[in-house]
């Protein structure tokens, strides 16, 4: 890795940290420049405006979504398997404490839902992309006889999306002790259904 790519690894890395604590407005050029002891015009090489960096910061923890979330769902057998490992890696997810903010994907779009742009434009992709394979792995026990012929695949994965904001809201805002027994009985609840 060449030493520019290890500043933007560098920058990235503290960027996603304070996102997830301050948000995408919270993003300072000029404070995260000063935090890594680089001058406002070199962060700039590497980020050519702050658009650029905050779609950069959701690109990494996409990334990092991907990592510790969906691909080690992709490793368990097709069908419930999948669901449930993608379940409780998700879980893993977002009481992660690499992540002292909280799953930067939520404070994004409380920031975002309402504005126009890029940054808005990569979240919402990034967010149909796993309303997609939520579906795609509902449709796959199906086809393994665990979830009922009948199943709209959307709507599953509506509800566990739903549900995982509610659990996000319920452990973060809330602080709720019970959160995360509440989330795993209601997901036990949409498997049953899914499957009758």
């Amino acid at each position: 890795m060449s030493k520019g790519e290890q500043t933007r690894e560098r920058i990235l890395e503290r960027a996603f940290r304070l996102a997830g604590r301050e948000g995408l407005e919270g993003l300072s050029i000029g404070a995260l420049a000063s935090d890594l002891g680089l001058s406002k015009s070199g962060l700039f090489a590497h980020f050519g405006s702050k658009e650029d960096l905050q779609i950069a910061v959701l690109a990494a923890a996409a990334q990092r979504f991907q990592e510790a979330v969906i691909q080690p769902a992709v490793r368990a057998p097709r069908g419930l398997a999948r669901v449930r490992r993608l379940f409780e890696k998700w879980l893993i997810w977002s009481v992660d404490p690499s992540q002292p903010g909280g799953c930067l994907f939520i404070a994004a779009a409380t920031e975002l839902d309402d504005r126009e742009g890029r940054a808005r434009d990569f979240l919402v992709g990034s967010q149909r992309e796993l309303l997609d394979f939520i579906a795609g792995a509902a449709r796959q026990a199906i086809e393994q006889g665990e979830f009922r012929k009948d199943l709209d695949c959307e709507d599953f994965a509506f509800d566990l999306y739903a549900l995982m904001l509610g659990f996000n809201h319920s452990r973060r805002l809330l602080r709720d002790p019970r959160s995360e027994e509440r989330t795993r009985a209601a997901f036990e609840r949409l498997v049953q259904f899914a499957a009758r």
